[in-house]
């Protein structure tokens, strides 16, 4: 858990994993980000592997302003969107979820201007997590 921490907030629902996914989505969007791409891990190994996987969907969220001022300082940042988003139901029956620090994913990138940009995002991604667990 702690290098999770390191890179991300995380949250547990207890919810069905449908309901969690509706939550998430919604939270998402009442701060201003929109799900760009959806990939079901189960589906895909199922397909791709033959294997069976607990349900698990990575959501690719992103805020087209903030994203726009990110990439117009620093173009190279597209390689760290869209900030990803794990909704995964856990053997208890849990569901995780667990949203990037953009704060984190920015500190690669040697550009100081990035920083109140992914200040901006974090603020508005811990308020995602605040919501969920109200």
């Amino acid at each position: 858990m702690e290098a999770q921490q390191m890179i991300g907030l995380t949250t547990y629902l207890h919810t069905d994993y449908e309901t969690a996914l509706k939550r998430v989505t919604e939270a998402l969007k009442a701060e201003g980000f929109g799900v760009l791409t959806e990939i079901d891990v189960k589906d895909t190994l199922k397909k791709k592997l033959d294997v069976d996987f607990r349900p698990y969907k990575i959501l690719g969220a992103c805020n087209p302003p903030l994203a726009h001022r990110a990439l117009t300082a620093a173009p190279e940042v597209g390689l760290l969107l869209p900030c990803n988003v794990t909704v995964a139901q856990m053997e208890d029956g849990r569901i995780q979820v667990a949203i990037v620090d953009p704060l984190a994913m920015m500190s690669v990138v040697p550009n100081p201007t990035l920083q109140p940009i992914a200040q901006e995002a974090g603020e508005r991604l811990n308020r995602v997590i605040a919501a969920l667990e109200a």
